[in-house]
């Protein structure tokens, strides 16, 4: 497979679950010294936050002391047990889309698992939404599906989460693919805390899911 790679589309959006506020830690610290101390203070208050992780990303990548930089940090230190699509469980990514659509799309169909895995009618939840510039050159996998079906896989993330690790230990910004969740949509996985940049916060929506059905609903919430 020829490698190929081209910029992220600008901007991309990222929902996170609003159940608890943001809490700006790495927001307001200066110096790498005192980036470091956060990190080990999060870490006596949540055990996914452990000086194992933080180690895997290299200091250079730490990102603090500018707007949502503790949203960025969060994505990466924060990482689900069995990880995601293109990255194991040891460190995470920066998963967002240049359509807002694709975005929701792409939690309400954690959120339909996690109802299924609970055996519940529905679920409902609250997202806050951010808007970010990715910079760096993505490994592009678009329109691929058939050439590497591995990578795209329903039912298994395990060649997916290795070539992915493998891209970001070649040091590359991270993946260019398509939307499993919505036809002609684009989602990136960014490798490189520094690399994503003017993170603002956006708009709420609440998204509703049937377990076992397709339908998602999706609800702007007023400011």
């Amino acid at each position: 497979m020829t490698a190929r790679f081209s910029k992220a589309p600008q901007p991309s959006f990222r929902l996170v679950p609003s159940r608890f506020p943001p809490i700006g830690l790495f927001d307001t610290v200066s110096t790498t010294a005192d980036a470091e101390a956060v990190m080990e203070l999060a870490g006596w208050t949540n055990d996914r936050l452990v000086a194992a992780r933080i180690n895997r990303l290299p200091r250079d990548q730490w990102v603090y002391g500018r707007p949502n930089s503790s949203v960025v940090m969060a994505s990466f230190l924060h990482v689900a047990p069995g990880g995601m699509r293109f990255n194991g469980p040891d460190l995470g990514a920066w998963y967002s889309s240049p359509e807002i659509e694709t975005a929701a799309a792409e939690v309400a169909h954690h959120l339909r698992r996690e109802a299924v895995a609970r055996n519940v009618p529905g679920m409902r939840r609250v997202y806050r939404t951010y808007s970010a510039t990715l910079l760096g050159d993505y490994r592009d996998i678009r329109a691929m599906q058939v050439d590497c079906p591995d990578l795209y896989g329903q039912e298994s993330y395990e060649a997916a989460q290795s070539f992915g690790e493998a891209v970001r230990q070649e040091g590359g910004a991270g993946i260019l693919y398509d939307s499993m969740r919505r036809r002609g949509g684009v989602n990136i996985a960014a490798y490189r805390p520094a690399n994503v940049i003017d993170v603002v916060q956006a708009d709420h929506f609440e998204i509703s899911v049937e377990a076992r059905g397709r339908n998602i609903v999706v609800k702007r919430l007023s400011a």
